[in-house]
């Protein structure tokens, strides 16, 4: 029976993404990664490198398919707003993402910004928020942009601050709701802000 080597990598990735979510780069182990994929260890580094290097990969993977599954569509404050939205729903399905992003924060924190895959990356998202704020500078662009992000990534990262500041809230899916829409209006008024400074 031939080798799969397609489907072997997928096996990897969707283990390394579990456990780099779960553990973060340091915490996270090798073995576990290819147990999880019924695979064995040597293929890792055969695959992808050095362990910083499949988290690398992991972590351009799932970024890049958020990218492609919410797209910054539409012009003007809502349409900002609503891209927030479906940001924030895709970070709900996909934990994941915004987990692996505070990992690598935490772990590798400036040394990311060297990437220049990762920074061709965020320059199209904030080329996205100028094409939807017509007019706003490149600089407030970035600031809106990394508010929008700080709000999306924060909650499923940071419930316990969720449930300290906000105690009574009731049950999950009425506090997604509710939180989703603090987002929204937040979002979409700094967006209108950001269009107002422009425009004097």
């Amino acid at each position: 029976m031939a080798w799969d080597t397609d489907r072997t990598k997928r096996l990897l990735l969707d283990a390394a993404t579990a456990e780099f979510s779960e553990h973060g780069l340091a915490g996270a182990r090798v073995d576990r990664i290819a147990s999880a994929a019924g695979v064995n260890k040597e293929r890792i580094y055969q695959y992808f490198g050095k362990k910083d290097d499949l988290f690398a990969t992991v972590l351009a993977e799932a970024l890049q398919a958020a990218l492609q599954a919410v797209n910054a569509e539409g012009t003007g404050p809502d349409a900002v707003g609503d891209y927030a939205a479906r940001l924030f729903d895709h970070h709900i399905a996909h934990p994941e993402i915004p987990r692996l992003v505070y990992w690598e924060g935490l772990e590798r924190g400036l040394l990311a910004a060297d990437s220049p895959v990762r920074a061709a990356f965020h320059a199209e998202k904030v080329d996205r928020m100028q094409r939807m704020l017509p007019g706003i500078g490149r600089i407030e662009a970035g600031e809106l942009l990394l508010t929008l992000v700080s709000l999306v990534n924060a909650w499923p990262v940071l419930p316990q601050l969720d449930a300290l500041i906000i105690p009574d809230a009731g049950d999950r899916g009425a506090r997604v709701i509710a939180r989703r829409a603090a987002i929204i209006a937040t979002v979409t008024a700094a967006a209108a802000a950001a269009m107002e400074s422009a425009a004097v």
